[in-house]
């Protein structure tokens, strides 16, 4: 039987609006049932991969030989409006979280600078969103100022593409825990805020390796910003932007001028890097160099850190930011199958010392190289 999300939407002068025939207290009782029935595995900290049970896509192919653990249902809550003082909007975010289980991993979702009007807010990056809340942890995405659902000037006092902001967002949501917890039904009392971790794509990648403790220097006054957040224990940098100077195209290094002298040296937290050998639909702007630049914040950083490279995966490996999405250049439902499963498993092993998701998730990939490889250090 395959378990379908159930979402919940809150409108923003409508009062809640509910995406389900199911009313609260009916899917609170829903949960407990199935739960009861065993058709619930209790998530958060659950340790060991397995085969996954519910129904895949059919056309996932080899990605379904990466194990994970079971799929639970999951709703999802959004808008949520946090206040956010000196900025230029109020932050709104989306959670997604299990519908039954306690101690959940955090997940902060970081959404790229793209070319559509919504996949760049909370919006989007439904494939690695759901997959992650079905898997067990509550996934949290906001809205960055740069999205175009805001319309924003990009190139406002702070600096192109408000790169400052997105970091501060992120703070912002970890500070604003209790808020969240306490305006999201059911959520009061089930984040484990011990485990935390981040994730972003593209210019969210950027936005991630900042708090994961990269530097950059400044353009506008040259002095070095260090905006490392210790809350977040591990990450994820998906096709996130490479080394500075010689190595950016002209083009980036006049309209990003932050991207001009980065650090990853001290960018010490444990993360997996991904990146796709065929990336040349976006890097070709940015770089002077080939696809191999989106794999810079492995090579120029410390361990603990992991390589994926995804073989022949474009700038948006497969379709991570959306669901048939137009900015998808190289659309692979297998492709995105095997990111989903092995940066899941990735995280997993990164917040819970021990847990085998990660090395059995390894030992796959190993099988089909086809798709991919990893390498550690």
């Amino acid at each position: 039987m395959q378990r379908k999300p159930i979402t919940l939407v809150t409108g923003a002068n409508q009062g809640i609006r509910k995406e389900t025939a199911l009313k609260r207290r009916e899917l609170i009782a829903a949960a407990g049932i199935m739960a009861a029935a065993g058709m619930l595995h209790k998530v958060g900290a659950q340790s060991s991969a397995e085969t996954y049970s519910g129904r895949d896509h059919a056309l996932i192919g080899k990605g379904a030989n990466i194990p994970v653990s079971a799929p639970t249902p999951f709703v999802s809550f959004s808008p949520l409006v946090l206040p956010a003082p000196g900025r230029a909007v109020d932050l709104q975010i989306k959670v997604s979280a299990p519908a039954t289980g306690r101690e959940l991993p955090i997940i902060l979702l970081s959404h790229g600078h793209g070319g559509s009007n919504n996949l760049s807010s909370l919006n989007g990056y439904g494939p690695l969103a759901n997959f992650y809340a079905a898997h067990g942890f509550v996934v949290i995405q906001p809205t960055h100022l740069d999205s175009k659902s805001l319309s924003l000037d990009t190139n406002g006092p702070e600096g192109p593409l408000f790169w400052r902001s997105r970091v501060e967002d992120m703070k912002r949501i970890l500070d604003q825990l209790d808020f969240i917890e306490a305006s999201v039904p059911g959520l009061s009392g089930r984040l484990d805020r011990s485990r935390v971790a981040v994730v972003g794509h593209s210019l969210g990648g950027h936005t991630a390796s900042m708090l994961l403790g990269a530097r950059l220097t400044d353009p506008k006054d040259g002095t070095v910003v260090d905006m490392a957040e210790p809350r977040i224990k591990a990450g994820v940098l998906l096709a996130a932007p490479g080394n500075g100077g010689a190595d950016l195209s002209a083009f980036a290094a006049e309209h990003y001028s932050f991207f001009r002298q980065p650090s990853f040296a001290e960018m010490t937290m444990p993360a997996l890097v991904v990146f796709g050998d065929g990336d040349k639909d976006v890097s070709h702007h940015l770089t002077v160099r080939g696809a191999d630049w989106h794999a810079d914040p492995y090579f120029l950083s410390k361990g603990p850190k992991c390589l994926l490279t995804m073989v022949g995966a474009g700038h948006g490996l497969g379709g991570v930011a959306g669901y048939d999405a137009a900015e998808t250049t190289d659309e692979s439902p297998e492709r995105v199958a095997a990111i989903q499963r092995l940066t899941w498993a990735y995280l997993r092993s990164a917040l819970y010392p021990g847990d085998s998701a990660w090395s059995k998730a390894r030992a796959a990939l190993a099988e089909i190289k086809e798709l991919g490889r990893v390498e550690c250090k």
